[in-house]
């Protein structure tokens, strides 16, 4: 029996779909358990990092975890109580999805991932992290902007990224919780070549056969925008760091990792882009 966590999120909904399709035993943990895909094998479950007990129920049984917690200054306190109910209730294995630069201190998100990785490092569990860049799917908070015809923001200037396809970084992650391959290792993961936001846009214009622009917005405004929105300051604060990590240079990162991982290349953004060109193809809004 395999738990995972933040079941219902874009990579968590496709690693229960993968375990399901090779025939594991699943137990999908949600905070919202109706929203868990019906599949043959698939046991949603609901759980709540701040519930020890919700916790403990949901691994009992459970051989191995799939941890995944969402973006946030809580996400040592949830990584945390999940490894300790995971050590408690004799769970075997466990593979973490952390960030891009958590081994580094002071990177962005090193602040949030690091402790977790560490507990994960001396659990006493059989253990992978797994590092993902930036992901591809994060273009389709575009959507609504592309269909009015409007520019869509861009946050972290010209800078590139090793952006990353979540079915790849979901299919690694499902090599990791069946095979022992991985044990005791720490995987980056990004797509196969470097590329930019206005990058990105472009290649969506290509594909969509309409204009996608972008339009530059200063780290001040973006972080004035995020608390607007309702993110707390330190979640603001985090956010910018990263984009400015990114305008700087220092996410300019591609790796083998996917490849060697998986036998076959990483997926391109455009790839993944032509994959989901209905979600960016709605008729322009009037």
């Amino acid at each position: 029996m395999i738990l995972v966590t933040g079941a219902t999120g874009t990579i968590g909904r496709e690693v229960v779909r993968l375990l399901a399709g090779r025939g594991e035993a699943v137990r999908a943990m949600s905070r919202t358990p109706s929203r868990v895909p019906s599949l043959p094998g698939v046991h949603a479950v609901p759980g709540d990092f701040h519930d020890p007990a919700s916790l403990e129920r949901a691994v009992a049984g459970v051989t191995g975890l799939f941890l995944l917690t969402a973006a946030g200054p809580h996400v040592p306190a949830h990584d945390l109580a999940m490894i300790e109910a995971a050590v408690a209730g004799s769970v075997r294995k466990v593979v973490k999805l952390s960030v891009i630069g958590a081994d580094t201190a002071g990177a962005p998100g090193s602040a949030w991932h690091a402790p977790g990785e560490d507990a994960v490092r001396t659990s006493g569990m059989a253990w992978t992290l797994l590092r993902p860049s930036t992901f591809a799917s994060n273009t389709l908070a575009w959507a609504d902007m592309i269909a009015a015809g409007k520019p869509v923001p861009s946050m972290t200037g010209d800078g590139r990224q090793g952006v990353v396809d979540p079915r790849d970084v979901a299919e690694v992650a499902v090599e990791a919780l069946t095979s022992t391959a991985h044990d005791g290792k720490e995987h980056t993961l990004t797509g196969p070549e470097l590329i930019s936001e206005p990058g990105q846009a472009a290649v969506l214009e290509r594909i969509l056969g309409r204009p996608v622009t972008t339009v530059d917005v200063p780290l001040e405004r973006a972080r004035e925008q995020l608390i607007a929105s309702g993110a707390g300051a330190e979640f603001a604060d985090m956010a910018v760091s990263g984009f400015a990590s990114v305008r700087e240079g220092r996410n300019a990162v591609v790796t083998p990792d996917v490849e060697e991982i998986l036998g076959r290349p990483a997926v391109t953004f455009e790839t993944w882009a032509r994959d989901h060109r209905d979600a960016f193809a709605r008729p322009p809004s009037r």
